[in-house]
């Protein structure tokens, strides 16, 4: 008889169709039992060997399903076979298929861990907080390192030369013919992922059959949900795959982590929504257990020896659980995960805010010491500072009169309170939005306070565990949250006039509403700017203003003058002065007399005074000082000299339309290059010494360093009045166009083409951004410069032949050269995918639709390019791609050329018309519905897609597009998409604005679909009180069931205290008693949320508290 001592590999199975699977991979059966099992040992065996590992098998007893009885068949395993060190609990599941996981029926799932959560989540035990997704409290251990450590080496090899699963699975039915019936693939056409919607009859996600290079089934690594249920819920599967990144549901290893901590390995049978069958189950088994015995193959017998018994490391685990869980009790586990300083990173890199701390210490260091005082001191600063209550402080001046030095000044003199603060900055186009303020803000109220953390913690998991990016009023109504708990509150804004013009409004908007609504009373509100009359109108609609200070010459006289008298008597420039103080009292006197308030002319005057080394060029250039800063900048220009020029030119043009500061080494690269030469860019041509690129035009641009590492330099605009003066058509004449944008723009076009037609193709990516720093620069920003020089006529003749001429090369269909740039820097997903030449193949016609260059179309029309042909991009073909983008005039330039309006495909997008409506082009989407797009195509490419165009443009908030769709007929009732239908994708984003235009143009308040079920019970979960009131008022049945979680309304509103929803809908014949969801009742829902107040409120309207409710979590 065997002995149990010599088995070390434990594999536990839950049903008999596993078991025989596991089974059909030994390699060799022991015959016979354990000569010794344990009394109380009520499990059966099958022994056996795979490779050298002497293997035990077990399953669960006939008709025992769950965490309960797989943990008792792992006790008792454990007892009989003492000296087991690996673990496995191998079997089928149901998949998650989602945009990130292509999960088909036969593929392999195996337990990971990811971004810092357990790879099995157990849904069993958890908690719910307010505005929070499902929190899990059950505490679950790890395989052991040896498993993940043999599981991420099969991985690579499988990477490397694929998997021989399928072959393995034949080998077993070449020796068991038998089995062929139950546990052969069946049929591909039996494999179908079903939209999780309510219509009728159910629709079929189209998915593209795999290829030859793919693998088939695919072995899939991430998080396992585990619990006592089986989910036949499409929509649930979905919620909770997306908030915990789950990619599949199973009923046992969640019995077993703590007891037999182990490896969980599925084999996908089902998608665990209602279509669930078992015609998959034997042939999942098969995969799964083949994946198990290569994954065995993997381990070394000695490694498994040198591991510690099972047995003791759940003694071990017992011990550590009880001592976490009595830590948690003391602090909290939320908090305390998120204290950790990894996980912290982790919110910060997804948050990705600008730091404005870099624009603070500049403007601080350039600070005269005591300057500021006037309004430190005075009385309008001391009021706004410290009243009682919410105040608003704008200080407004001229360009130059030193704003941001003042708020720097500000914020350190409220450095004991924690001041927010940002600076917006017309040289750095991520500091230039409302949306990266808020991101910014958002990061320092974090950094103050645990509790802060929680909410943004919110943020991040109900985003797919920063997977996805958070709207703009996500990110607002975060901010919003926590600032209402934290009390008194000050926030510094300047410089308002640099935020994007097109922005400006919904600033005002939000700074209006920090101070009117009471819920945040004592936000303290400081903004400069300068007096621009969009800004001086919203602050004037503001309901009270506090304070406002206009910054006039005579208030900074004092400030202007200790800064001239440091830099006159204390600095190195003008130190040859010492020596004769007359003329020290001079230069002062002159500077102070005819500065107007100016800091920013004091300073050109001061720097254009050092260059004056005798006395007589000293009392000459202060005789001529410019009486203007216009006059202060055209002299500067004038003075270039000859041989500076085209430099001097080049480097101001980019850095005066750049949409970022560029690095000393890019530009060093840029002047570098000769359009008209042979070859167009010669490295033996960069200067010799880089710190001397200033000297082009030393007093127009300044050197600060790159980041808050300070390793690089960039170089930008010493002021925003440069880059107003060079782009406002005051320059003079002669240089004039230069600056106009769209010679500027076809210019820069120019030099980056030339720059990247010479670097060619066969060059690797690090070696591009390694020895070509000016590489990833031209394949980001080129086709941005040249969309604009094509989309006009008046652009030079010779600068657009020349760009022409450029493009063709760069297009060119032997050379390909256009695919290096692409996939350097692809506009199709933004900022990523750099680093990867070659990976990603896209026509030449998409690209150049993509980049909206409508000349370059054209040429490629003209030379045969098919205008309907699949481009393989993110956007499917040309006509998407350019709706997706907005260029509308390459979108009526394919549309002539016989463009399919309504042709299906994209990734993500169905159609270009679902795409332009997502994204907001007006104009696109109208030209696409004038020119016969479907305007009620229900998008059902992916069971992740937004639906219609109408249900996109509802779900991202596009109130213009809605209108425009609705005046054109859009049916408000489609069901389609991941939202089921244009209310509840406006609802479930809280677009309340939209959903009323929805209701008011006959959207059916009472239809069914998407995550929610139907409109009230999301405006319930949303506590969106006034939507609530008119979907009733319009005929919402208040006893409607269909929500996930919850089933109705009243119980959704009650779980969550919203004590004026719970009012509403019983005032309008809500069943007090509706049973249903996880709570059973609404009194158990409140009672559960520990709501006193919607409590008492039920049982006043005659809740029953004898009802037999569920109470599931």
């Amino acid at each position: 008889m065997p002995d149990p001592g010599d088995y070390t590999v434990g594999w536990i199975c839950a049903i008999s169709t596993e078991y025989v699977a596991a089974q059909t991979f030994l390699d060799e059966e022991h015959e016979g039992g354990p000569d010794c099992v344990s009394s109380n040992d009520d499990n059966v065996y099958t022994l056996g060997k795979i490779g050298k590992h002497n293997v035990v098998i077990a399953t669960l007893p006939s008709g025992e399903y769950g965490t309960v009885s797989a943990a008792g068949v792992a006790r008792d395993m454990l007892h009989t076979f003492p000296n087991i060190r690996v673990g496995l609990m191998v079997g089928i599941g149901g998949g998650c298929p989602s945009p990130n996981h292509d999960i088909r029926l036969g593929d392999v799932v195996v337990s990971a861990s990811q971004d810092g959560k357990g790879a099995v989540f157990h849904y069993d035990f958890g908690k719910m907080i307010q505005g929070q997704p499902f929190h899990p409290t059950a505490l679950l251990s790890e395989p052991p390192r040896l498993l993940r450590s043999a599981t991420q080496q099969l991985q690579a090899l499988y990477e490397r030369k694929g998997h021989q699963i399928e072959q393995a699975i034949n080998k077993v039915f070449e020796k068991s013919p038998r089995l062929q019936k139950k546990y052969k693939r069946p049929d591909k056409g039996s494999d179908k992922l079903y939209y999780p919607s309510v219509t009728q009859p159910p629709r079929v996600v189209d998915r593209p059959e795999r290829t030859e290079d793919e693998d088939n089934p695919a072995i899939h690594y991430g998080r396992i949900a585990s619990a006592n249920k089986v989910i036949k819920d499409a929509a649930f599967r979905d919620s909770l795959a997306e908030e915990e990144n789950i990619l599949c549901f199973e009923m046992e290893a969640a019995g077993l982590m703590n007891h037999f901590p182990c490896l969980v390995i599925r084999g996908i049978c089902d998608y665990s929504d209602s279509h669930k069958n078992k015609e998959w189950q034997g042939y999942a088994a098969m995969t799964a257990a083949a994946y198990a015995k290569d994954l065995l193959c993997q381990i070394p017998p000695n490694k498994v020896e040198a591991e510690r018994k099972l047995v003791d490391i759940v003694s071990t685990v017992a011990g550590s659980v009880n001592e976490i869980r009595t830590n948690i009790q003391i602090a909290g586990d939320d908090v305390k995960e998120l204290k950790s300083q990894t996980r912290q990173a982790k919110l910060n890199d997804w948050l990705s805010p600008p730091d404005p701390s870099i624009n603070y210490e500049k403007s601080l260091v350039q600070r005269q010491r005591g300057t500021g005082s006037w309004l430190l001191d005075g009385d309008a600063f001391e009021g706004w500072k410290t009243q009682g209550r919410s105040s608003f402080l704008w200080i407004y001046g001229n360009s130059g009169s030193g704003k941001t030095i003042l708020s720097s000044t500000i914020i350190e003199n409220l450095s004991s309170y924690q001041p927010l603060y940002f600076f917006f900055d017309f040289s750095d186009a991520e500091k230039r939005t409302f949306e990266n303020m808020i991101r910014a803000l958002i990061k320092q109220l974090y950094y103050q306070g645990e509790e802060n953390l929680l909410h943004l913690e919110s943020l991040y998991s109900s985003h797919k565990n920063g997977n996805q990016q958070p709207s703009c009023q996500s990110l607002c109504e975060t901010f919003f949250r926590i600032i209402e708990q934290t009390g008194e509150t000050w926030i510094v804004l300047d410089a308002l006039d640099e935020c994007r013009k097109e922005e400006r409004k919904e600033l005002l908007l939000w700074m209006n509403e920090i101070q009117v609504n009471p819920k945040y009373r004592n936000v303290h509100l400081l903004v400069t700017s300068r007096w621009e009359l969009d800004i001086e109108s919203g602050v004037l609609e503001f309901s009270h203003i506090n304070y406002t200070i206009s910054i006039q010459s005579d208030i900074i006289a004092n400030d202007i003058s200790a800064y001239v008298r440091w830099r006159v008597r204390e600095g190195d420039g003008l130190k040859r002065w010492r020596s004769t103080p007359k003329f020290q009292d001079k230069i002062e006197k002159v500077i102070e007399e005819r500065a107007g308030g100016m800091f920013r002319w004091v300073v050109c005057q001061l720097d254009a005074l050092e260059v004056c080394l005798d006395r007589r060029s000293l009392l000459a250039a202060l005789k001529s000082l410019p009486t203007t800063m216009d006059d202060v900048y055209a002299r500067t220009l004038t003075r270039i000299p000859e041989a500076y020029q085209e430099n001097a030119i080049r480097i101001l043009q980019f850095l005066a339309y750049s949409e970022r500061p560029l690095k000393v080494e890019e530009i060093i690269d840029m002047t570098a290059v000769d359009i008209e030469g042979t070859p167009y860019f010669d490295p033996e041509h960069r200067m010799p010494d880089p710190s001397e690129i200033l000297l082009y035009c030393s007093s127009l641009v300044i050197a600060v360093a790159a980041g808050e590492d300070s390793k690089g330099v960039n170089l930008q605009l010493a002021h925003f009045s440069v880059k107003e003066y060079l782009t406002s058509g005051r320059v003079q004449n002669d240089i004039l166009q230069h600056f106009q944008e769209l010679k500027a723009k076809a210019s820069m076009a120019n030099i980056c083409l030339a720059y990247m037609l010479h670097l060619g193709t066969g060059i690797s990516p690090s070696m591009l951004t390694k020895s070509y720093p000016f590489a990833e620069y031209c394949a980001m920003y080129w086709m941005t410069f040249a969309a604009v020089a094509e989309g006009q006529n008046q652009t030079d003749a010779d600068e657009n032949q020349k760009l022409r001429t450029f493009s063709q090369m760069l297009f060119d269909a032997d050379r390909c050269l256009y695919l290096t740039y692409y996939n350097l820097y692809s506009p199709d997903f933004s900022r990523s995918n750099r680093g990867q030449t070659g990976k990603k193949t896209v026509s030449a016609l998409y690209y150049a639709s993509l980049g909206g260059l409508v000349n370059t179309v054209d040429c490629l029309l003209s030379q045969g390019a098919d205008v309907n042909a699949q481009g393989n991009g993110y956007h499917g073909n040309a006509l998407q791609a350019a709706s997706a983008e907005g260029h509308s005039k390459v979108v009526e330039l394919l549309l002539s050329k016989g463009a399919d309006v309504n042709a299906q495909s994209g990734k993500v997008y169905d159609n270009a018309l679902q795409s332009a409506a997502e994204r907001g082009h007006y104009r696109v989407v109208e030209l696409l519905v004038d020119n016969g797009a479907d305007i009620n195509a229900p998008g059902f490419k992916t069971m992740w897609s937004t639906g219609s165009a109408l249900q996109a443009a509802s779900a991202y908030n596009r109130e213009r597009v809605v209108e425009l769709l609705l005046s054109k007929g859009a049916d408000t009732n489609i069901q389609s998409g991941r939202y089921g239908n244009a209310l509840q994708a406006a609802l479930q984003n809280g677009h309340d604005r939209v959903a009323e235009m929805l209701v008011g143009n006959g959207a059916n308040v009472n239809a069914k679909g998407g995550k929610y079920g139907h409109a009230l019970y999301t405006a319930s979960h949303k506590n969106r009180y006034e939507l609530a009131k008119l979907l009733i008022s319009k005929g919402a049945d208040v006893n409607a069931h269909g929500g996930l979680f919850y089933d109705n309304a009243l119980q959704a509103a009650s779980i969550w205290g919203f004590d004026k929803i719970v009012e509403l809908l019983l005032d309008n014949g809500a069943d007090v008693n509706i049973q249903g969801g996880r709570h059973g009742t609404a009194l158990q829902a409140a009672i559960k949320g520990r709501h006193n107040g919607v409590v008492e409120l039920l049982l006043r309207r005659g809740a029953k508290s004898d009802l037999n409710a569920k109470n599931i979590i």
